[in-house]
């Protein structure tokens, strides 16, 4: 009995400090990601989502979406307002060449036709659409849109962003008993889900080229 109690008292220690250090450094790279685009934080909270759902806590998975939303937003925001002084200044930034280096000709004109047509409701598809947040928000700085009304439209965005993620960390999580296996699995489809448009462009390009040639 003694051992039993002094085992439980050694794992509550680690479990909070599990989360003590996990949430910081969640909203850490989540919000650094969101600022310089090379960062997976798709994948950190589908792993992050395994790891709340194999938890005793039931408001683990509330403290990741949480955590998410609100780092995904303020990165957002940030890099926004970074974009903008570009905009307004007579040499740009090199926060705006940054956004525009990443935004493919054809995908901003795309962007910036739905930008049009729809408004801010483009904002909310372009996190959950692979690749869609950067052109869309470049249409939104070259269109001078307001920080404000950028700033209301990606709240929902960022929320079905997370809630999205969340949901692929919790399937992951729930198909496997261990929680690294879980982590694999959420990781390798969140990957999955991010690549495929960029590897169908690729393929649709060389198919393309290969039929010019033969004709």
């Amino acid at each position: 009995m003694i051992e039993e109690i002094q085992s439980v008292v050694r794992e509550l220690p680690t479990e909070s400090a599990r989360q003590a250090v996990g949430y910081p450094t969640l909203f850490t790279l989540v919000a650094l990601g969101s600022l310089v685009p090379v960062v997976p934080t798709g994948a950190l909270v589908s792993s992050a989502a395994v790891v709340a759902f194999h938890q005793t806590s039931p408001l683990a998975l509330l403290v990741v979406f949480a955590v998410a939303s609100t780092a995904a937003f303020l990165g957002d925001v940030c890099l926004y307002w970074l974009g903008q002084r570009g905009v307004r200044s007579k040499n740009g930034s090199k926060w705006l060449a940054a956004i525009t280096r990443r935004a493919a000709p054809e995908r901003l004109e795309q962007a910036r036709a739905k930008l049009d047509e729809h408004g801010g409701m483009v904002l909310v598809l372009s996190r959950l659409v692979p690749a869609g947040r950067i052109p869309v928000m470049l249409a939104c700085l070259l269109g001078r849109m307001p920080l404000r009304r950028f700033a209301r439209g990606d709240v929902p965005a960022c929320l079905a962003w997370a809630a999205t993620y969340q949901l692929i960390g919790i399937l992951g999580g729930s198909l496997f008993p261990e929680p690294w296996q879980g982590v694999v699995a959420a990781v390798g489809l969140t990957l999955l889900i991010s690549g495929a448009p960029a590897l169908w462009r690729r393929l649709r390009s060389r198919w393309g080229d290969e039929s010019g040639a033969t004709g």
